[in-house]
């Protein structure tokens, strides 16, 4: 094939698939360069540290979440679910119960109201809008009844049990910091990678996601598979909350709402598509990197937390404006016109004219060699002109049949008009 032919193929498959996963990334380095240099202290390694730790209960939602969007889907309760049941846990925690059984309590508690909702979405066939908004409202009022409407506190570094800390953060007796929760943070990534691109659940959920029925169809147990990416979602959100709680220690009642906007937020910023069937683990990690590095840069620039919201919806009204432009572009049948045919032609043409080249290459007949090179340019040279000519051409025919097009709907207007002012004078 020649190398134009090579050239073109890769740009279009750059245009319909590379852009998406080359955008967010470009995004994060973009953002991280920026603050860098207009906001103080930011190139730092507490900085970088910081930017972690902001990453962590978002994170881990979001990966429960992004599976749910690619299934089609939609989970509003993963916020207050999340802080259900670290508040839960953390009642447990104050009655007694030791350390480890608390943290599994939480993820227990989480999986849960995973199944929860599966079971209504999947097997009672409510909207998962709706579903998830009253999960969302169940969680808070359990977290809240169990709580007897009181915080729990978690034991900070020093106190028997405050080791778990150090599952997210670890200080060393020097005063150093090592963000040890980013092990956890990519391991928990590369699972739910795993899953999605190595697994019956992983194959199902995409195809779920595309067409739901063609998916019951092709025998897919849609209702199975449907609840276990809502159990996926509940499971994430505990160990969100186990993060939550290194992290800020205090846990109030009826907390939660907004941070699943802020996981649906990163999972599309990702390239998680809301209209289901496309999403990648490592696109949403890239989102919340993004957040994240919005929430730590923003007061380095001296702006307020709700610069932060502001930026975040912008960035997602880009995200969701860029998917609906992917998906309108990958369903546009493309007709190929005269010019293009004579492209692909010429292409066809300079690939086997270079083949010859390389033989002759090879067989050290230079002359000749030289001769076809020149002849090579030449006809790319003419490939390009007339091209060019070519397309010119079929833009001002199309010019000219709109312009018809116009002509006719404007005449046929004036005419529908004189004859309602003719029944009119009737």
């Amino acid at each position: 094939m020649a190398l134009e032919t090579v050239e073109e193929s890769r740009m279009q498959r750059f245009k319909e698939r590379g852009l998406k996963y080359a955008l967010a990334p470009a995004a994060l380095i973009i953002l991280y360069v920026f603050f860098g240099i207009f906001g103080r202290n930011y190139f730092s390694y507490q900085t970088l540290v910081n930017i972690i730790d902001a990453a962590y209960y978002i994170g881990f939602i979001s990966m429960g979440v992004t599976f749910v969007i690619i299934s089609g889907g939609i989970d509003l309760s993963v916020g207050t679910v999340m802080m259900a049941s670290t508040l839960i846990g953390g009642v447990a925690l104050k009655n007694g119960v030791p350390m480890v059984p608390s943290l599994l309590i939480i993820i227990l508690v989480g999986t849960a109201f995973g199944f929860f909702n599966g079971i209504i979405v999947s097997r009672l066939r409510l909207p998962p809008f709706i579903a998830t908004l009253g999960t969302m409202m169940i969680s808070m009022g359990v977290g809240s009844i169990v709580s007897n409407v009181q915080s729990a506190t978690f034991p900070i570094r020093g106190q028997p049990g405050g080791w778990y800390k150090n599952l997210f953060l670890y200080l060393s007796p020097t005063g150093g910091m090592i963000p040890t929760g980013a092990i956890l943070l990519l391991l928990v990534a590369v699972i739910c990678h795993l899953i999605l691109s190595n697994t019956k659940l992983g194959r199902y959920t995409y195809a779920i996601g595309s067409n739901i029925e063609a998916a019951r169809l092709s025998g897919v147990d849609v209702q199975k598979w449907q609840m276990w990416v809502y159990v996926i979602a509940g499971v994430t959100a505990g160990i969100g909350g186990i993060s939550y709680a290194a992290i800020y220690t205090t846990i109030l009642p009826a907390q939660g709402q907004g941070f699943e906007l802020y996981a649906i937020a990163a999972a599309v910023i990702g390239g998680t598509s809301l209209s289901g069937g496309v999403g990648t683990i490592w696109g949403t990690i890239i989102g919340v990197f993004i957040m994240s590095v919005l929430s730590t840069g923003l007061p380095a620039m001296n702006l307020q937390a709700h610069w932060q919201t502001f930026f975040t919806g912008v960035i997602v009204i880009g995200a969701v404006l860029l998917d609906m432009y992917r998906t309108r572009k990958a369903a546009e049948i493309k007709i190929e016109t005269a010019a293009d045919i004579y492209k692909a032609e010429m292409l066809e043409k300079i690939a086997s004219m270079q083949r010859e080249l390389s033989a002759l290459k090879a067989s050290g007949d230079t002359a000749k060699a030289a001769e076809l090179q020149d002849k090579i340019v030449a006809t790319r040279r003419e490939m390009k002109a007339t091209y060019a000519t070519k397309k010119a051409e079929e833009k001002a025919e199309l010019a000219r049949i709109r312009a018809e097009e116009r002509a006719a709907d404007h005449e046929f207007t004036e005419m529908l008009k004189q004859t309602d002012h003719i029944l009119d004078k009737k």
